[in-house]
């Protein structure tokens, strides 16, 4: 069963432009028996689809539960069609253009994913002050160099991410947290919290440090059991939301979580997502609210929809 309730769901679908009644239950009359089904229909690009799932000659118990799941699933596709095509668009584009031109666009997204990721997190630099410091080594003046070396150090962490063949394990994660901050904050780097920690201007309470290692354990458990069954979008936006859920460091969680998503992204061979500090609070806003409601599709709707805007351009 998926963690979401049909209003969920529904108020899903008018976030993405689909029009939706409710699912009904409908019964056929064969002779002298009677079968039930869940019908649901809904307009999509000009015309209106209908979709169905035979219950069986009883209507079962656990009938919402039901209806969740087939919602879900009918909503699901809509996206992971767009999301196939987007991955087709983007295969197309790496093998049409020269090897100069592919290691120039990298460029770009490294310097801009480090600058809107390091910004989000209170950094100083500005776009250009970044670009200059990752691609001529230009010191920016009057900035703290707590922000230049953790720019450098994002920066190299993720070159050395994309080329891994590694999957992910805690062992991995404190790595990457201790190469991003054993420069500016040697004392926590690599070092999963002993204290609780507190999100500015978030009503979201993360963990206490006693369960930590308890969650991550259940995170890469979770993981693991899952990679290779869920759409590996909707499995980026998870692993991103259920890693700053547990918010295991004492800083820097947000930064790690996004390699996450995009390690998740690149390994799977779709196009990585760039998080813009000027959307932060849709981005934070989302975050929240999945965090307090326990309600994990309030983000992935928010993550479907700024992965589409983002690599439309791939699917046509």
């Amino acid at each position: 069963m998926y963690p979401y309730t049909l209003l969920d769901i529904a108020n899903i679908y008018k976030c993405v432009g689909v029009n939706t009644t409710m699912v009904e239950i409908r019964q056929r009359k064969i002779g002298e028996n009677t079968y039930y089904y869940l019908e649901h229909s809904f307009r999509l690009g000009g015309k209106v689809v209908k979709k169905e799932l035979y219950l069986g000659k009883q209507i079962p118990k656990n009938i919402n539960e039901v209806k969740e799941d087939f919602l879900f699933e009918v909503y699901n596709q809509k996206w992971y069609a767009l999301f196939n095509k987007i991955k087709a668009g983007y295969e197309r584009d790496l093998a049409s253009a020269k090897p100069s031109e592919r290691e120039k666009e990298l460029e770009q997204f490294v310097i801009k994913f480090t600058y809107d990721t390091q910004r989000i997190e209170g950094s100083t630099l500005n776009l250009r002050e970044t670009a200059n410091l990752l691609q001529h080594g230009i010191t920016p003046a009057n900035k703290p160099s707590g922000d230049v070396h953790e720019a450098e150090s994002h920066s190299k962490l993720f070159y050395e991410m994309l080329d891994s063949k590694k999957d992910l394990s805690l062992q991995m994660v404190l790595e990457w947290h201790y190469r991003l901050f054993k420069d500016t904050k040697a004392d926590i780097a690599g070092k999963i919290r002993t204290r609780q920690v507190w999100i500015a201007g978030s009503k979201f309470i993360p963990p206490p440090p006693s369960e930590v290692s308890a969650e991550l354990a259940d995170f890469f458990k979770w993981y693991n059991r899952n990679k290779n069954k869920i759409n590996p979008i909707e499995l980026a936006a998870l692993v991103h939301l259920k890693f700053v859920t547990i918010h295991p460091f004492s800083d820097g969680n947000g930064r790690i979580s996004r390699l996450l998503m995009n390690f998740t992204l690149h390994k799977y061979g779709y196009p990585m997502l760039n998080i813009p500090y000027t959307n932060r609070k849709g981005y934070y806003n989302a975050l929240e609210r999945a965090q307090t409601k326990k309600t994990d599709s309030i983000f992935i709707s928010w993550f479907f929809r700024s992965y589409e805007k983002t690599c439309k351009r791939y699917a046509t």
